[in-house]
């Protein structure tokens, strides 16, 4: 049974842990996850985002895909299925009648007043169907799923505060130095606002960008209130990079079975969501 973030972000959060988005992109994806996270006894969380939507043919048909998934291959640790970047209220709402038990309302991009708005009245629907909220202050640079930011603007101390004060949010991604897709160079996040924040609103951050943040810098912004990361781009790379590897390694013998070969770039993409898991210490707690 999928369930909302609430509870298990709740847990991660006055437990020091943080649990991972690992973001979805076919059938196999979600075999690949859901059977992670069952070995290694870790609650997860699905990402979905809008190149997902359109690619997996719509809400309703991945929603059906992750629940038959789920029940066939027996899966008894909390999942949570997440709208990433939900860019309207509209597209939220579609999300949660399609089934989806978490989303994410992306109003960064918007005037504050306007961002307030639309994520009060998206929690307060997703609310009364149980499903949770992710919203989202300040400017992640970088590029995911066609969203470009060429720069990053740190989410302001009391926005965030008015925010979950009069939205009651079950989570906040507050941009703090994080950038989507690979970075170049190292990077760098503002802990000290970070942990200003944290202070201040008391319910779980969002790390968004977790691909080429070092370990150590995961581990203290989990100490900070983190609790819930996101990682994608190092799963696609790791993907295509095997891939790749495997058609070099045929040479001229032909390869016939495209099931095989998306499945066998699947398996560097579940050794890296088991190393997560460990690093963010949501491993054996269910």
């Amino acid at each position: 049974m999928l369930v909302s973030m609430k509870a298990m972000l709740n847990a991660a959060y006055q437990a020091h842990y943080a649990v991972g988005q690992f973001n979805i992109n076919n059938l196999e994806w979600v075999t690949t996850v859901l059977m992670t996270a069952k070995e290694m006894r870790s609650p997860a969380i699905l990402g979905v985002s809008g190149g997902t939507i359109k690619h997996m043919l719509g809400f309703k048909t991945i929603y059906q895909v992750v629940k038959e998934g789920m029940e066939y291959l027996e899966i008894d640790v909390p999942i949570a299925l997440h709208l990433d970047h939900g860019q309207s209220y509209e597209s939220c709402i579609a999300a949660i009648q399609a089934g989806f038990s978490s989303v994410r309302f992306d109003g960064s991009h918007l005037p504050f007043d306007e961002n307030l708005a639309i994520t009060k009245r998206v929690t307060d629907y997703a609310h009364k169907r149980g499903v949770s909220v992710e919203a989202e202050l300040g400017t992640i640079a970088g590029s995911e799923d066609g969203i470009v930011n060429s720069q990053v603007i740190y989410a302001d101390p009391q926005q965030c505060l008015t925010l979950v004060k009069e939205t009651s949010v079950d989570c906040l991604a507050a941009a703090l130095g994080s950038t989507h897709g690979l970075y170049k160079g190292k990077a760098k996040l503002g802990f000290d606002e970070m942990a200003h924040i944290a202070q201040l609103i008391k319910i779980p951050l969002v790390l968004h960008g977790g691909t080429g943040i070092s370990n150590e810098d995961m581990c203290h912004a989990i100490k900070l209130g983190t609790a819930k990361i996101n990682v994608n781009t190092e799963n696609m790379y790791a993907w295509c990079l095997e891939v790749k590897r495997l058609f070099a390694q045929q040479g001229d013998k032909a390869i016939s079975d495209p099931r095989k070969v998306i499945n066998q770039g699947l398996k560097p993409v579940a050794e890296k969501i088991k190393e997560r898991m460990t690093l963010f210490g949501s491993a054996n707690r269910y």
